[in-house]
């Protein structure tokens, strides 16, 4: 059981699925398509997505971890769509180098700060946090746009520091990214509360430092306990 909130210094974050979020990813990739006269069915494509998810994303991935580079970070992704792409019946139309290449296309256009959006309990979570006196960091597996993608939506000046994956050459389920994360906050790990959406990512990963961590549950298809709202860490301090 972790402690009260008021015997945390500062609170670690994850960022994507827990502070932001694509809504509209489904639609970006029908009209993506449909630019290049490729009609499809918004829902399937959504469905492709969680499949896609599930099966890339949402693994339990515990050693073996690798270097992260914005290249591989960019391969990870660009597999990820040639998936849904293929599931879709592309590659019936197009050739495997035009899929690749809308592969690459789309990244670029998935980690642009233009399509996400904050979750609605974000800004109020992060100004009570600095109300009450937090120090608030992240750290994420992301793009190296990240930065822009929070300055865009306001929130970048609550955080120090900003520990990305493709940045530090870490990243979760690494152990490493949070032992980096301890050292550049200079904090001990009993001192941090870390909040997260993936199990393995963001609860085992923390753990392994003595990093007490909650989930946060952000869609209908996410299965296991945790939180719904970020504002509930402090409802629940208040029940204790």
């Amino acid at each position: 059981m972790r402690k009260r909130l008021q015997e945390y210094t500062m609170i670690y974050l994850d960022a994507g699925d827990t502070l932001l979020t694509i809504p509209a990813a489904q639609t970006i990739l029908k009209q993506y398509l449909q630019q290049r006269s490729l009609d499809r069915d918004e829902a399937h494509i959504s469905e492709l997505f969680t499949e896609a998810f599930r099966q890339f994303y949402y693994v339990d991935k515990k050693d073996s971890f690798a270097k992260c580079t914005p290249e591989s970070d960019r391969e990870f992704w660009v597999n990820l769509y040639k998936y849904v792409l293929h599931k879709l019946g592309v590659h019936e139309e197009w050739t495997e180098q035009e899929i690749y290449n809308c592969c690459h296309e789309l990244y670029d256009i998935y980690v642009a700060p233009e399509y996400y959006e904050l979750f609605d309990d974000v800004k109020p979570f992060l100004e009570q946090l600095r109300t009450k006196g937090f120090r608030i960091g992240i750290i994420s597996n992301f793009a190296p746009t990240l930065k822009a993608i929070l300055e865009s939506k306001g929130i970048l000046d609550y955080f120090d520091p900003v520990i990305v994956s493709t940045e530090v050459g870490l990243e979760k389920p690494d152990p490493a990214i949070f032992e980096l994360a301890l050292h550049r906050a200079g904090l001990e790990a009993k001192d941090i509360l870390y909040i997260g959406d993936h199990e393995t990512n963001d609860i085992w990963a923390p753990s392994q430092v003595g990093m007490d961590a909650v989930r946060i549950i952000r869609y209908a298809y996410h299965t296991g306990e945790g939180i719904r709202s970020l504002l509930e860490v402090f409802h629940e301090e208040a029940n204790v």
